[in-house]
Formats: C-alpha cells, sequence, structure tokens
C-alpha cells in the first residue's frame, strides 16, 4: 500500500507558528513520525509540503494511478481552494483530511471547507497525532475495499 500525504502552507514552520494553537513538534519532527509510522502500519508513505497552491494541485494531479490513498492538510488552503477541491476529484484517490488544530472551534473565517466535501474523513485538533489516526482510517479503508 502506498500513500501520499500532502501539507499545505506554512506546515514547514510547525513549532514556530503559534505554538499554543499548533503545537512544539516542528515539520522534522512530523516527517520523522511519518517515517515511524510507515514502519510500524507496514506501508509505503511519501510526503509532499508546498505553501503554493499549484504545485500541491500538480502534485494531486501526479498522484494518479501511483498511490492508493491521500491524506492532506490543506491548511489555510482549506478555506480557499476550489483548485485542490477539483484536483482531488478528478484523481478520484481515496482522501482523508487532517488538521493539526481544532478547526472547527476557530475563527468563523475557517469555517469554510471547501475539503471536506469530497473527503471520506476528517480528523482535526490532535496535534501531529491526527496523522496516525487519519493514515490507521485510510489503511482500513482500503484493506476493506
Amino acid at each position: 500500500m502506498k500513500l501520499l500525504v500532502v501539507n499545505g502552507p506554512n506546515i514547514n514552520l510547525l513549532g514556530l507558528r503559534e505554538p499554543k494553537i499548533y503545537g512544539n513538534k516542528n515539520y522534522c519532527d512530523l516527517l520523522r513520525y511519518l517515517e515511524k509510522l510507515q514502519s510500524e502500519l507496514n506501508i509505503k508513505i511519501d510526503h509532499f509540503q508546498s505553501n503554493h497552491e499549484g504545485d500541491i494541485v500538480d502534485t494531486i494531479q501526479d498522484s494518479y494511478k501511483k498511490y492508493d490513498g491521500i491524506v492532506i492538510n490543506p491548511a489555510a488552503y482549506t478555506h480557499t481552494s476550489v483548485a485542490i477541491l477539483d484536483a482531488l476529484k478528478a484523481v478520484n484517490i481515496p482522501t482523508v483530511e487532517v488538521h493539526i488544530s481544532k478547526v472547527s472551534e476557530r475563527e468563523n473565517f475557517r469555517q469554510i471547507n471547501f475539503i471536506r466535501e469530497y473527503v471520506i474523513k476528517s480528523f482535526e485538533g490532535f496535534g501531529i497525532e491526527g496523522y496516525k489516526y487519519a493514515i490507521e482510517y485510510l489503511k482500513d479503508y482500503l484493506n476493506n475495499q
């Protein structure tokens, strides 16, 4: 099983950006965590992070027929990007959304979520541990298809 983890803008600044909201773990900690999960769950996990919407869209498009599933933290693009939603729909790969913070309890403008229309499940507010929940859920989903 091969999964792609896609992270949107400012995820590369974990640990620096608003630690009261996002925690003290940095992006390298997240990547090490994904490597650990890859071994524990016996799956292949590739990862990608960009602050640029078009690069995220290109990566999703390039994932077609290469990955069994996608875990995505679109970050701020959650609330603005129809392009990312359309790319996910186009490749039609089972996708789980993850957010480090509890987005549903934050500012009003963060209550708009274009991505949720497509994904099979969303996890929010679990810190980087949410990636584990998302990956485990996606793995179980794919194994039961």
